[in-house]
Formats: structure tokens, C-alpha cells, sequence
């Protein structure tokens, strides 16, 4: 089972970016999946979460109205489209997924909820 982040980079201010999830060994259609942000001596924030196949969603309130989280079934693949982007979005950016999961509109993310976790990839925002 493995989670494969990608699409990481330096953009400016206001730019777009979507990160890829590509995920093996397992049918990522069965899980949750949640993106998390952790930025130099920050906590780790979550900041996006995609219930298993109901398809609601929940995000922070520092991203919401910016990024939208998706799946793509066909390509066991989850996405995170970050829109005007602000250096405060700056960090490294994880995906993880639990199986059969369920979440609601108000959910707020635990690490705890996640036993599979990608590597991450760097999303720098610069002014």
C-alpha cells in the first residue's frame, strides 16, 4: 500500500497548483483521503478531507473557497486544486487515506484517522 504525492513547486502569489495523490495497493475509492499541510515550525494542518465514496467534503476554514479536494476512481488518484494561492500556503503537503472512513461537512481532521500517509511534497508560495 502506498501514496505518492506530486505536483509540488514554487509558484507566486495568487498562482493555482494541483497536487496529484496517486495511490497502489489498494482502491482508493474505499477510503477517505485527507490532504495535510505542515509549514517550518508549524503544526500539522488539515486542511482538505474527501469521504469514502459519498464524496462530501471538508476543509479548513484558512483554505475554504480556495482549494477543492477530488478523486478520480479510474485512476486511484485523489487531487488537491489550490486556487490564489498566499504565502501562508506554504509547506509540505501530505496526503493520507483510511479505509471505509466516513466524514461530514464539519469535520475536522486527526492525524489519528489516517493509517496511510504519502511522503509528501513541497508547495512553496512566494510574494
Amino acid at each position: 500500500v502506498q501514496l505518492v504525492e506530486s505536483g509540488g513547486g514554487l509558484v507566486q502569489t495568487g498562482d493555482s497548483l494541483t497536487l496529484s495523490c496517486a495511490a497502489s495497493g489498494m482502491n482508493l475509492a474505499d477510503y477517505a483521503v485527507s490532504w495535510w499541510r505542515q509549514a517550518p515550525g508549524k503544526e500539522r494542518e488539515g486542511v482538505a478531507t474527501l469521504s469514502v465514496r459519498g464524496g462530501t467534503t471538508s476543509y479548513a476554514e484558512s483554505v475554504r473557497g480556495r482549494f477543492i479536494i477530488s478523486r478520480d476512481n479510474a485512476k486511484n488518484t485523489a487531487y488537491l486544486q489550490m486556487n490564489r494561492l498566499q504565502v501562508e500556503d506554504t509547506g509540505v503537503y501530505t496526503c493520507a487515506a483510511e479505509f471505509h472512513f466516513s466524514t461530514h461537512l464539519e469535520y475536522t481532521p486527526s492525524p489519528r484517522d489516517f493509517g496511510y500517509w504519502g511522503q509528501g511534497t513541497q508547495v512553496t508560495v512566494s510574494p
